[in-house]
C-alpha cells in the first residue's frame, strides 16, 4: 500500500508541473499577442497622423510657420531624408527665429535652419538649390547679427554669392552682402554691394552703412554727403544720432574742432546717455588745450559706460 501511495503522489506532482508549465506558456503567448496588437495599433495610428508634403505647401501659403515647423518635424521623424520636409523645416525655423524676443531661442532655431538646409543641399534639384543658397546666406547673416562673436559673415557671403551666381534674384541680396563685406573689413567689396543696393532700394540704414564704409576708407567728403542726407531726411531719431556721431568724428579727424564740438553737444542735448559723445567732446577739449574740461568729459564717459576703453586710457586708470 505504501508503494502505491507514493506512486500516486509522484503522478499528481508530475501532472501539476505539466499544468503549471502549460499555464506559463499560455500566459506568455497571450502577453506577446497583446503587445504585438498594441504595437501594431499604435504604429498604424502614427502612420495615419503623419502629414503629407501637400499639407506643408498648404500651410506655407497660409503663412502658418509654426504648423509648417511641427508638420515637417513629424515627416522627418519618419523619413529623415525627405527633402521637401527638410526644406520646409529650414525655412519655417528661419521665420520663427525672426519673430523671437529670446535670443537663445532664435539661435537654436537658426541652428535648425542651417542643419536642415545643408541636408537639403545634397539632394535638392537644380531648380530648388538657388533659393536654398539664398536662405542659408540669410540664416548665417542673422546668426552673425545676434551672436556675441561674429564668425558667420564669410559663410553668409559664400551662400549669397552662390545664390546670385545660380540666377536667384532678390532685392535684399546686395544690402546683405554689403553689410557682410563691411563686417569682414572688405571696404571696396562692401561699397560695391551697397552701390548696387541703392539702385534697387534706398533706405536710411543703407545710407548710414555706406557713410561708415567711406569713413573707414578715409573718404570723408563722400561720407559726409550720405550723412547729411540721413540727418535731414530720416525720421528715425536713433539713426540720426548715430549719423551725427559719425559726422562729429569726421569733423574731429579733419581737425575741424568747432564743428565737432557742436555736433557732440547737440547729440548730448538729445540723449545724455551716449558715452562716445562725451568721449569725443573730451578729445576736442584736449586738442583745444583745456585738459580740465577734457578730463571732466572723460569721467562723464565712464559714468555712462564704466568699461569704455578710450576714457580709461585717457584718464590713466
Amino acid at each position: 500500500m505504501k508503494n502505491v501511495k507514493y506512486g500516486n503522489n509522484g503522478i499528481v506532482r508530475k501532472k501539476s508541473k505539466i499544468l503549471a508549465t502549460v499555464c506559463v506558456v499560455l500566459a506568455v503567448v497571450i502577453l506577446v499577442t497583446l503587445l504585438v496588437y498594441v504595437f501594431v495599433r499604435a504604429f498604424s495610428g502614427t502612420r495615419r497622423d503623419i502629414p503629407t508634403t501637400n499639407k506643408l505647401y498648404s500651410l506655407w501659403k497660409e503663412g502658418d510657420y509654426q504648423n509648417v515647423y511641427d508638420s515637417s518635424s513629424l515627416i522627418i521623424e519618419n523619413n529623415p531624408l525627405n527633402i521637401t520636409a527638410n526644406v520646409f523645416k529650414g525655412y519655417s525655423s528661419f521665420f520663427l527665429a525672426l519673430s523671437q524676443t529670446d535670443i537663445s531661442i532664435s539661435q537654436t532655431l537658426l541652428d535648425e535652419t542651417v542643419n536642415h538646409l545643408r541636408i537639403s543641399l545634397y539632394y535638392a534639384d537644380e531648380d530648388t538649390l538657388p533659393q536654398i543658397y539664398y536662405m542659408l546666406g540669410k540664416a548665417y547673416f542673422q546668426k552673425n547679427t545676434i551672436s556675441s562673436y561674429h564668425y558667420y559673415s564669410d559663410l553668409a557671403v559664400k551662400y549669397l554669392e552662390l545664390a546670385k551666381q545660380s540666377g536667384y534674384v532678390s532685392s535684399d541680396i546686395p544690402e546683405y552682402l554689403g553689410l557682410c563685406y563691411a563686417d569682414l573689413g572688405l571696404t571696396e567689396q562692401s561699397l560695391s554691394s551697397f552701390t548696387e543696393a541703392l539702385l534697387v532700394r534706398e533706405s536710411d540704414v543703407l545710407l548710414l552703412a555706406i557713410a561708415q564704409q567711406y569713413y573707414k576708407n578715409l573718404q570723408y567728403d563722400i561720407a559726409k554727403q550720405y550723412l547729411f542726407r540721413v540727418n535731414y531726411e530720416s525720421e528715425d531719431d536713433d539713426l540720426v544720432l548715430k549719423s551725427k556721431l559719425l559726422l562729429a568724428d569726421i569733423y574731429f579727424a579733419e581737425n575741424n574742432y568747432a564743428e565737432a564740438k557742436n555736433e557732440y553737444e547737440s547729440i548730448l542735448l538729445k540723449d545724455d546717455s551716449i558715452a562716445d559723445a562725451y568721449f569725443g567732446l573730451g578729445n576736442v577739449y584736449e586738442k583745444l588745450g583745456d585738459i580740465a574740461k577734457a578730463r571732466s568729459e572723460w569721467r562723464k564717459t565712464l559714468k555712462v559706460q564704466i568699461n569704455h576703453s578710450g576714457a580709461i586710457s585717457k584718464l590713466g586708470l
